[in-house]
């Protein structure tokens, strides 16, 4: 599967809307206004924050990615959180490969080699029909079953992280393990 190479990891950094997705046992499946955004560490690995709204409430969790392999040209990326969010002790990594990504850096396509995850994500909470069909066409080309693709409700005026009362219990996280 090729990735996107010479990644701009400076002008990949700031918010993405999830359009699309997967469903994963990691995220509510009422899950709304889903996003993603990426900031520079000093020592340049990149910080995540994954936010989501479920039941009115703000889940989140946040984790670390860096370059799979430093020597390489390739948006192969490593994904690093710790669970669970109330309680982060045990290590999870993935993988995050940047299968596609506008020359504008407005929508990506996300995934990994065992085809189990996918995104589609955009710097707006909506994207247009012809970019997603061309995005979703993308995906199937390279293995993906398109079919368990998911898309992503968000409101007209997506909530800012203090606008909502937070999960602090992560109930949405635990309640996920057990496929709710």
């Amino acid at each position: 599967m090729e990735v996107v190479k010479n990644l701009n990891v400076e002008r990949y950094m700031g918010r993405w809307y999830e359009i699309a997705s997967f469903p994963s046992r990691f995220q509510p499946k009422d899950g709304v206004d889903t996003r993603a955004t990426y900031s520079l560490n000093p020592d340049g690995t990149i910080h995540v924050l994954n936010e989501t709204w479920s039941g009115g409430k703000r889940g989140y969790i946040e984790g670390t990615a860096y370059k799979a392999d430093p020597n390489s040209d390739e948006a192969k990326l490593k994904v690093k959180f710790y669970v669970p969010p109330f309680l982060p002790i045990i290590p999870v990594t993935g993988d995050y490969w940047v299968l596609h990504i506008d020359p504008d850096y407005q929508y990506a396509l996300i995934g990994q080699p065992s085809r189990n995850y996918l995104w589609i994500l955009c710097r707006q909470p909506r994207l247009d029909d012809d970019t997603y069909n061309q995005l979703v066409e993308k995906a199937k080309e390279v293995g993906y079953d398109v079919s368990k693709l998911h898309k992503t409700p968000h409101s007209e005026s997506p909530p800012e992280g203090d606008n909502a009362p937070t999960d602090s219990k992560g109930v949405w996280w635990l309640k996920s393990i057990f496929g709710r």
